[in-house]
């Protein structure tokens, strides 16, 4: 199934103009790769409240399964959206967040500073992936293969979650 999904890429600099989003452009063409469509895309500074409210908004609006957010997940004292997406999701599903991790850290240390989450509000799963586009790449490739399912199941479809 195709998932129609979106983008939030977190940067302050990026949000004026002073950097390029080249981890969104990766995730972009991966998910299309994929077979699924991008429906909408920010780019926001690291400010709590603007990012609870895109999320909210989005989810809210029910035209998305999926939405990505790329950046802020980091020790960096502007690094909140854990926090913002942890107050907008009703259901934590943090199965993502740590096969993340766990892929991660067979390549670096420094997944151990990951604060990725991802729940669910309404029937729109989010989830966090970090700013890099290394590493949004390899954490977007461990969770690519899940993500029609959670989407369906999501949505209701009844059919048994047995692999094989």
């Amino acid at each position: 199934m195709a998932i129609d999904w979106g983008l939030i890429t977190l940067s302050d600099k990026g949000a004026v103009g002073q950097r390029e989003d080249t981890a969104g452009a990766a995730i972009t063409q991966i998910m299309r790769d994929a077979g699924h469509q991008r429906l909408d895309y920010t780019m926001i500074p690291d400010e709590a409240q603007q990012i609870e409210q895109t999320l909210i908004d989005w989810c809210d609006s029910g035209r998305m399964g999926l939405i990505l957010t790329c950046g802020g997940t980091g020790l960096s004292p502007r690094d909140v959206t854990p926090e913002a997406t942890l107050r907008v999701i009703q259901r934590a599903v943090p199965g993502f967040a740590e096969a993340m991790r766990a892929a991660s850290l067979r390549i670096t240390p420094h997944a151990m500073l990951s604060r990725s989450v991802s729940g669910v509000r309404g029937q729109t799963l989010i989830i966090n992936l970090p700013g890099s586009r290394k590493a949004a790449i390899e954490n977007l490739e461990v969770v690519l293969p899940a993500l029609a399912h959670a989407v369906d199941k999501l949505r209701g479809d009844p059919a048994d979650c047995a692999i094989g």
